[in-house]
């Protein structure tokens, strides 16, 4: 018999999932299976509807090689286990004559962890272990979340927590689940046999796909200690994720809070004398925290250095010492010993790193309003580490609907650790990009309006003429408005302002969970969600819900960002130009990523109103505009709200 091509293979998979065949997705299909065969490496951008999914995925199983699949969110990772893999395996079965095995694989504080329910919780005040059962009260929300999970734990094939429907909350959730670092091991745990994230690791090992998320693929590249199977494919989707990803599992942090618990769990494992040395080092820390202000450290300040040694010392004192110390009255004495052994490491893991002062870090003070003062130290790039932890003994594909920002795949790639496309040379890894484009007919479905004529935003102050440009759009379209706003307190502004002005419903992020928001959004036509940076990336409403989305303003970093101001310095000193190599290249993904919630499908019309005149006037504005759909361009007011009132009047006769 002779091998299936691969359009043979995506015509199975296509009509197994009820699509519709596109040009694109055979052109990425074509890409994938090269970049596979040749050891390649491929960025893909694949706009909206085109069929991304099956596009790599048909030619992964085609290979026959193990395949990791990285994703960004728990959406797309759902739809491919739950939908897109079990339907492509059956499809492609009879003509593969094999049947390709999937798993989904996450960090090991997403799985309900056995030892924690049954044995409790080690509290932090108190020896050894109690009940959190018998210690919430059952009619608390956190006294029936944990009755819940309690039942949901003798019926989960998974413990995945997200199985668990409804939800609980994270506080619920650490009742009963361990981090890698308090995991006791398989083998010295009393449920090692049934743990559910032991079990989803064995299934991962057997698997020829691995779904697994962006974090988890950080922590494979960064610990050194391989999470993942090995595997010679990765396919990394949502990719314009992945460098904020990588950067977060990549930062440290230090809070008074977080180091008095490592005092507290580790007091009593320990001799007398380690333990005040701990006590003393975490008070002297304390005491410098509470004259911190936000902003960047350039140098370690001398009173913090001192803090930070003297907390880097005391605690690695106390890391020897746990090991030898045993005290009689501790129950359970290994899962204590285990949970004060992470909470002081992750303390002289920070410390140290601050201490240590590399020239590749950057760290800083935050405060926030219910949690105080914290200390932060991050990578000044991740480029380096993904350049030789990704892209070396595997093929790598990445995709999305947003990575060729200004025209060109240099500057996501430039992040990603990558030579600018065609680069030669013996460790340049090579790649090649690909737009595949999008099976929408963007000049005609949509609209790109700048408002030319408002005044430059500033930093500060009310934006009066933009909250009356705001209302007159809402007011053309009929509500049917997505409101990208680029701070909460800009949103929340908008929302008070037009509740008074416009008789129509409008929506607020915060107010209510974002899913429940979504659907009231998408339920009734003349509702108006704001909110700020999740709602940009998040929301698929197709249809006549949402014909309008606005953003307030060219979304840059702000400028007492500490880690983006810091990367921006750092390409200006390297002779670059870091304004467009940092900030301008955020907001284009951003406003990309926004300007993406518009047409969702074919039939999708509407109008994408950017209210800061400066993507019409600034010398960046032609670079971010090239960033965006192919819409049609215009900075005539009166064309936008004539278009808005002729959607709005079309999807009103159709009854929408």
């Amino acid at each position: 018999m002779t091998k299936p091509s691969l359009p043979e293979l995506l015509h199975a998979a296509v009509t197994a999932v009820g699509g519709t065949e596109r040009p694109g997705q055979a052109a990425m299909a074509a890409a994938v299976a090269e970049a596979v065969d040749d050891q390649s490496h491929l960025l893909v951008q694949a706009g909206t509807g085109t069929g991304k999914s099956l596009g790599y995925l048909v030619p992964a199983l085609a290979h026959g090689e193990r395949v990791v699949v990285a994703t960004a969110t728990l959406a797309l990772q759902r739809q491919l286990v739950e939908r897109d893999l079990p339907r492509t395996v059956a499809a492609l079965h009879p003509l593969l004559r094999r049947r390709p095995q999937f798993a989904m694989l996450k960090g090991r504080s997403n799985y309900l962890c056995l030892h924690r329910l049954h044995e409790g919780v080690p509290q932090d005040e108190e020896e050894g272990l109690f009940d959190q059962f018998e210690a919430a009260a059952p009619s608390s929300r956190l006294g029936q979340d944990l009755l819940r999970m309690r039942d949901w734990a003798d019926e989960t094939e998974t413990g995945d927590r997200d199985d668990l429907t409804p939800g609980v909350s994270d506080r619920a959730w650490a009742q009963i689940s361990v981090s890698s670092r308090e995991c006791l091991g398989a083998s010295k745990c009393a449920y090692g046999a049934e743990c559910f994230a032991e079990q989803a690791r064995e299934r991962a090992k057997l698997a020829d796909v691995v779904v697994t998320n962006h974090a988890l693929l950080a922590i494979d590249a960064i610990e050194g200690a391989p999470v993942l199977p090995q595997h010679e494919v990765l396919i990394v989707d949502e990719a314009h994720e992945l460098v904020s990803r990588v950067t977060g599992v990549a930062t440290g942090e230090l809070t008074p809070g977080q180091v008095n618990r490592a005092v507290r769990r580790a007091a009593k494992l320990v001799n007398e004398k380690a333990a005040d040395a701990l006590q003393t080092a975490s008070e002297g820390f304390e005491r410098v925290m509470e004259l911190a202000l936000p902003g960047r450290l350039e140098e370690v300040p001398e009173d913090l250095g001192y803090a930070l040694m003297a907390l880097r010392d005391a605690a690695r004192t106390v890391i020897s010492a746990i090991g030898a110390t045993r005290d009689k009255s501790v129950q359970d004495e290994d899962a204590v010993r285990k949970q004060a052994l992470a909470s002081v490491e992750s303390v002289h893991a920070v410390a140290e790193r601050i201490t240590e002062g590399s020239e590749y870090d950057v760290v800083w003070y935050e405060r926030h309003d219910r949690f105080g003062a914290s200390v932060r130290v991050a990578p000044l790039s991740v480029s380096g580490l993904l350049r030789e932890k990704l892209f070396a003994e595997r093929s790598v594909v990445l995709t999305s609907a947003t990575l060729k920002l200004g025209g060109d795949f240099n500057g996501v790639g430039a992040s990603l650790g990558l030579a600018p496309e065609g680069t030669a040379g013996e460790d340049v890894p090579q790649w090649k990009g690909l737009d595949v484009g999008s099976p929408f007919d963007y000049p005609k479905q949509g609209i790109l309006y700048v408002a030319r004529h408002l005044a430059t935003p500033g930093r500060e102050g009310s934006r009066t003429d933009m909250l009356d440009e705001l209302s007159e759009l809402i007011e053309a379209a009929g509500g049917r408005t997505l409101g990208l706003f680029s701070s909460m307190r800009a949103a929340k502004a908008a929302a008070e302002e037009l509740r008074e002005r416009l008789d129509k419903p409008i929506l607020l992020q915060g107010e209510e969970t974002l899913g429940e928001l979504i659907k009231n959004f998408a339920a009734d036509p003349e509702t108006c969600l704001f909110g700020t940076l999740s709602l940009w990336q998040g929301v698929d409403v197709p249809g006549t819900s949402c014909q309008l989305v606005v953003m307030d303003r060219i979304p840059f970093p702000r400028p007492d960002d500490p880690l983006m101001s810091a990367r921006q310095k750092a390409v200006e000193e390297a002779g670059g130009n870091g304004f467009m190599a940092v900030a301008a290249t955020h907001a284009a993904l951003l406003m990309a990523q926004g300007a993406g919630r518009l047409v969702r499908a074919t039939g999708d019309k509407g109008v994408v109103a950017v209210l800061d005149p400066r993507l019409a006037n600034a010398r960046y504005g032609s670079y971010l505009r090239a960033s965006l759909p192919d819409f049609w361009y215009t900075t005539d007011r009166n064309q936008a709200r004539r278009s808005l009132a002729a959607i709005d009047a079309a999807a009103k006769a159709d009854g929408r």
